[in-house]
């Protein structure tokens, strides 16, 4: 076999063991678009043979940890540019079918992007304007 084949080979086999895990777990498709799944793949390439993956508890714990602390950080370089470009208050409201419950999220657009910053229950309030008033200012206050 020449080493294009080896290649093409090697290339088809992992397309359809990446295929396997995509089916198996039903990860949509267009998953593999995402910007951090060719590095994902550089990184398992770099590391090399025997590498073992991240078991469920990694990935669910110190893995996530790390993750949040990098989102973390992120969120405050936004925040820091806040004062200099201010900041456009966004909401919107959805409603749990299963719990009826109600909620209102609450985001901040700038010009670095949209950030989340909090979801309140809403369930039950008189939804008129001086509830809304007192809800944002209340937003306001804590940005």
């Amino acid at each position: 076999m020449t080493l294009k084949g080896m290649v093409k080979g090697t290339r088809n086999m992992l397309g359809r063991y990446v295929g396997k895990w995509f089916y198996d777990k039903g990860i949509p498709f267009d998953a593999a678009n995402s910007p951090y799944f060719p590095p994902m793949v550089s990184a398992i390439q770099r590391v090399g043979p025997g590498i073992k993956p991240p078991t469920a508890y990694k990935l669910s714990g110190p893995i996530l940890d790390e993750e949040v602390e990098e989102v973390k950080k992120w969120i405050e370089e936004y925040k820091q540019s806040w004062p200099r470009t201010g900041i456009t208050l966004m909401s919107d409201g959805w409603l749990n079918k299963v719990s009826k419950k109600e909620f209102l999220n609450f985001l901040a657009y700038s010009p670095k992007g949209v950030t989340f910053l909090s979801s309140k229950d809403v369930s039950g309030t008189k939804k008129d304007a001086n509830f809304y008033v007192r809800l944002y200012d209340q937003i306001v206050e804590e940005v």
